[in-house]
């Protein structure tokens, strides 16, 4: 990779390869070259949310198994047991242990990696994803549930280290538009499932023809993952302290943008400010009304629009059953689609609108549309049902995408990568509460002889509740008080431990350079499969209209 590497004091010529000495940028360096590094990491992590491919699978391992003796086997005797096939709802417990882990590994190591740098944090991250799904391939090979679950934990910490990585250098990389670097690279966890997924289906039939299956799948992607996650780590370059865009200022306060700080507050105190846990009230109940409509949107669209799915000329069985699959796979694919394109969409919107503000559209707009849900169904209007189903998508992935920018505005970026790490902890709570309310309810209606079409009604209601206490917590963001802001001696020793404490010899002409044919193969690396992930999304969903 042709470009300079700026050093600080001899300190890069004695640092390891992956330390953040070795990866500060010379002059040749371009900025446009992060966000490719960083989308490289995240879709590769992001394929957990397609994860859902292997399930079936997973539970058909042990052909001739006995059916009647293993349903009366206990979990525990599941965990050891090779005899047994495992059931569905004991292999999706690896997805939720990948967000689990997620949100407690980031808030572990988040301050770790704002003094380790992208390029270790990176590389760890790709050691344990990657190297995790071999594992996991291992795992499932030999059959042990609870070795399953325990290369699990590994995969998690890999997701949390990974989807961290990337924000504190992009925010100071892209000052002027924090939301669109930060959209750019979470789009590639929202849209990592559209490329993985496929693949996994591709390559399980390709080696159960060989008489395989899961397993191997499993370890060709580990693999894959983690030579793209590599290259996206020992792509990454940091820029130099006192670095800006050519013509860019930070604005004053008063100029309209009195959310954005020209202030820092310390990791260590950030928990102590009201801010954080409002912040953490609005990404949480955001996720848990958005994570509820994903883990239930294919259910509930059959059960809403049944009749009218199947018509009258699906009266056979194998056409019922074909209409009821083209049904399931589109909503997978409008999923994945405004779930990544809306994490860009609106993190770029946030830049012209402001942080705040754009919260509040997505509260409103989300209020409404919750509250509209029922009334489509009611109606018969599957159209507009599914329109509002894609937006309200888009608004949970933007609200994922908007929230590092959010920080940054609020605490500074000096650590706004392990503030961030502190905050998706709201995501693991609402990857747990989200999916089990909507499907709680939706038993209790049917106990109650609710009609199939009318069983979401009162959840959709209720979510529209949680979007109201998100618009209360958004609305009472205030900037911080002062008496939380770093001072001066601990921004410089803060600085000291990142080699930030001085401002570097090139700061002015560092970071100058074109964007080059280097840089042009980044962006195709990622975008060519993304853009494939993006076309069979969108065939997927062409089967709902």
């Amino acid at each position: 990779m042709a470009q300079g590497i700026a050093t600080h004091g001899g300190a890069a010529a004695a640092s390891g390869i992956l330390s953040r000495e070795r990866i500060v940028a010379g002059p040749d360096f371009n900025r446009w070259m992060v966000p490719p590094a960083a989308l490289a990491i995240h879709l590769c992590i992001g394929m957990a949310y397609g994860f859902s491919v292997f399930w079936l699978p997973m539970s058909r391992l042990i052909p001739n198994a006995d059916a009647k003796a293993c349903a009366a086997q206990s979990f525990a005797a599941s965990l050891t047991a090779t005899a047994c096939n495992w059931s569905v709802p004991t292999v999706t417990h690896i997805f939720e242990i990948f967000i689990a882990v997620l949100g407690i590994s980031a808030a572990i190591w988040g301050g770790w990696l704002e003094h380790a740098g992208p390029r270790k944090a990176g590389f760890i991250a790709a050691l344990c994803w990657g190297g995790g799904l071999v594992l996991l391939g291992v795992a499932v090979d030999i059959h042990q549930l609870w070795l399953v679950y325990l290369v699990s934990v590994l995969c998690g910490i890999g997701q949390g280290l990974g989807y961290i990585t990337p924000v504190s250098t992009l925010i100071k990389w892209f000052p002027d538009r924090r939301g669109m670097a930060t959209g750019f690279a979470i789009m590639g966890y929202g849209g990592g499932a559209m490329i993985g997924a496929p693949l996994a289906v591709w390559l399980m039939g390709h080696f159960a023809a060989q008489g395989g299956g899961v397993s191997q799948t499993l370890i060709v992607m580990g693999i894959l993952y983690f030579l793209v996650m590599s290259a996206g780590a020992f792509g990454f370059r940091v820029a130099p302290s006192g670095w800006r865009p050519a013509g860019w200022s930070p604005a004053p306060a008063d100029a309209g943008r009195e959310m954005i700080s020209q202030h820092h507050v310390h990791l260590s105190q950030v928990t102590k400010t009201p801010q954080f846990w409002l912040v953490w009230g609005v990404l949480c109940l955001n996720v848990t009304a958005g994570i509820g409509v994903i883990s239930m949107a294919s259910p509930m669209f059959q059960d809403v629009f049944g009749a009218q799915l199947l018509g009258s000329a699906a009266a056979e069985a194998g056409a019922k059953h074909a209409a009821i699959v083209a049904a399931a796979a589109g909503l997978v694919g409008l999923i994945s689609l405004f779930n990544a394109l809306g994490r860009l969409f609106w993190a770029s919107l946030s830049d012209r609108i402001g942080r705040k503000n754009l919260y509040f559209t997505l509260f409103v707009l989300g209020i409404a549309l919750y509250c509209l849900l029922p009334t489509w169904g009611h109606l018969g209007l599957p159209s507009l049902f599914l329109i509002s189903v894609c937006i309200i998508l888009s608004m949970y992935g933007g609200g994922f995408s908007t929230v590092p920018a959010y920080l940054a505005d609020i605490f500074g970026s000096q650590m706004v990568g392990a503030i961030h790490g502190r905050l998706i902890t709201a995501w693991s709570v609402a990857g747990i509460i989200g999916p089990a309310l909507i499907a709680s309810l939706r038993q209790i209606e049917i106990a109650q002889g609710v009609a199939h079409a009318r069983i979401y009604d009162v959840t959709l209601y209720i979510m529209a509740a949680l979007l109201v206490g998100g618009l209360i917590c958004n609305f009472f963001v205030k900037p911080v008080d002062r008496k939380f802001h770093m001072t001066e001696e601990e921004l410089a020793r803060e600085r000291a431990l990142v080699r930030e404490d001085k401002v570097a010899a090139n700061a002015e002409t560092a970071a100058r350079g074109s964007l080059g044919a280097t840089g042009t193969l980044a962006w195709l690396a990622v975008g060519v499969p993304f853009l494939i992930g993006l076309y069979i999304a969108i065939g997927k969903a062409a089967a709902l209209f």
